[in-house]
């Protein structure tokens, strides 16, 4: 968010962060900045949640067996540098450990769900090859 300059973020599950107020997600502040939103456009919500384009996303997790610097693996860095080509500008790629489970989370958002799905599971199968 900061890199892009963005201030307000979130994520399918709800998780919301309004960066000008917090660097968490925080449900009161979301609430509030809503409220203070729809004072100051005069408008109601059902109007302005159609400011929102949603994208098709594609969340994998794949159990690992060890935890190695990803795009130092070959194979899943040839696999997410393919997939990102494969975007292009229209979308994006975020592959990461949890921080509490012993997965690889890989996630692809794009503006076809076919396409997202596709690229998701070809860097899922890249790291359960390597790391499973």
């Amino acid at each position: 968010m900061r890199e892009g300059g963005l201030h307000l973020g979130g994520e399918q599950s709800g998780h919301i962060v309004c960066l000008d107020h917090t660097t968490t997600g925080d449900g009161m502040i979301t609430a509030l900045s809503i409220i203070a939103t729809l004072l100051e456009e005069d408008r109601p919500l059902s109007e302005l949640k159609n400011v929102v384009t949603k994208c098709p996303q594609s969340l994998l997790n794949v159990r690992i067996k060890e935890k190695r610097e990803l795009r130092e693996v070959p194979r899943i860095a040839n696999a997410i540098r393919s997939a990102e080509t494969t975007l292009g500008d229209s979308g994006r790629v975020l592959v990461r450990y949890s921080g509490t489970e012993a997965l690889a989370r890989v996630m692809v958002e794009g503006e076809e769900a076919s396409v997202v799905d596709e690229q998701a599971r070809m860097i899922a199968d890249a790291v359960e090859d390597a790391l499973a």
